[in-house]
């Protein structure tokens, strides 16, 4: 085992959390830099199904790939240097965007963006995977939750003042220079990035059962969610909601630019304060966790996490919409910490990549249909009303957390009870 040559399980569970606390600073100066990129593409005139596209352009890749990919990992002897490596391919790909304008002229450079983000999907597919069958296993159970809020704060705080710092450079500097510049400077987080999660040491993966091969395609996704009831209803419910997360995810800074003419300092406002306020969240909602559990958790942040479509679609000024993004700060932070609990709360051990691979499968598809969905109804009925139909979808995945049980503990048979030695 990698683990046992590197030192003692507590110095390394010590290193782990070092590492994956310094990797989510480096993400947080990536994320903060790309959570600008549809706004660069509406700046450049971009249609809006060109912006939509960055969204299912990820999701399209992931539907074809996941499965194929989970499975490939499992036979690795170790997911970490894939993680890794595909992690800073998909942080570096903002510094080849950035050069993109001083080669061709605004209009090509939007189609020229969107191609380099379609090669990217690849290791972004990689990446999905990875990341959560490697930080699953960076700590015990235990000490899961508590790690990956602190990672997460730490990468809410960081993308939060990288935004504003951005936000002030975009207004400062002329386009499209100004945008260049930030994309080739998010080249510090991305090495950053990858030189703390190299470090990450995890123990190898079990060899793949003698009949991992009966498992592809199609019917292998059939039989893992029957064959394990809570991940199945976990994935019903999870890809009805995210049809209405993601579905949004276009339509807010068309909504911003386009119906409230919000200004790039304004734009960078919002998204400080969303990405800022998560670590007040992960606090609260890792604190609630303890005491409650994960169940309580999920259902208020997905009926909470309805509201920022909602509230923003009847907004008619820009100025709530920053109160309205700190909500969703807050309600966001709960859903990420839950939900990854419980997909890997309700996998096989054995089968971690494929089994987190279907749940990616899925959410790649609402992922791919959602956004093209969601700009075209923009388009034909409005950017209000599209987010309205955002916020239904939200409603309808977090009323069937509650109604299909999701993250609740299967009864054991009585014959399973006794001591555990």
């Amino acid at each position: 085992m990698q683990a046992l040559s590197q030192g003692s399980p507590a110095a390394i569970q010590q290193r782990n959390a070092r590492s994956v606390v310094i990797d989510g600073l480096g993400v947080g100066l990536v994320t903060g830099v790309s959570s600008f990129l549809p706004v660069y593409l509406v700046r450049l005139g971009a249609p809006p199904y060109l912006v939509g596209l960055l969204t299912a352009l990820p999701a399209f890749t992931g539907m074809l790939l996941a499965i194929a990919v989970g499975r490939a990992l499992e036979r690795q002897r170790n997911m970490v240097p894939a993680y890794s490596f595909a992690r800073s391919l998909v942080q570096w790909s903002y510094v080849v965007m950035g050069i993109v304008p001083f080669l061709v002229d605004h209009t090509l450079a939007a189609w020229v963006t969107v191609a380099i983000w379609a090669l990217v999907t690849i290791p972004q597919t990689v990446v999905g995977i990875t990341f959560t069958v490697v930080m699953g296993a960076v700590v015990g159970p235990s000490e899961r939750q508590a790690l990956m809020s602190r990672r997460w704060s730490v990468l809410g705080i960081t993308s939060a003042i990288t935004v504003a710092l951005v936000g002030l450079v975009l207004d400062r500097v002329a386009f499209p220079l100004n945008y260049q510049l930030v994309f080739i400077a998010s080249f510090a987080g991305g090495m950053l990035s990858f030189l703390a999660s190299r470090r990450i040491t995890i123990p190898d993966n079990p060899p793949p059962a003698a009949d991992a091969r009966d498992d592809a395609g199609l019917r292998g996704v059939v039989t893992t969610l029957r064959g394990n009831p809570p991940f199945g209803r976990f994935v019903a419910a999870a890809f009805v909601f995210n049809l209405g997360l993601v579905m949004a995810i276009p339509l807010f800074p068309l909504y911003w630019v386009r119906q409230l003419g919000a200004s790039d300092f304004e734009i960078g406002l919002i998204n400080t304060v969303n990405s800022g306020i998560v670590m007040v969240g992960y606090f609260v909602w890792t604190a609630l966790t303890r005491r409650r559990g994960n169940v309580l958790v999920l259902q208020i942040s997905a009926f909470g996490l309805t509201l920022y479509p909602l509230l923003t679609a009847l907004a008619n000024d820009i100025a709530p919409i920053v109160v309205f993004a700190a909500i969703a700060g807050i309600f966001g932070a709960g859903i990420n910490l839950v939900l990854f609990d419980i997909s890997l709360a309700t996998v096989p051990a054995d089968k971690v990549a494929s089994s987190i691979a279907v749940y990616q499968l899925t959410t790649h598809a609402a992922t791919l249909l959602a956004p093209m969905i969601g700009t075209l109804l923009g388009d034909q009925l409005g950017y209000g009303v599209a987010l309205l139909i955002a916020a239904a979808l939200r409603l309808a995945g977090a009323v069937l957390f509650v109604a299909l049980r999701v993250g609740t503990p299967e009864p054991r048979p009585a014959h399973e009870g006794g001591n555990d030695g």
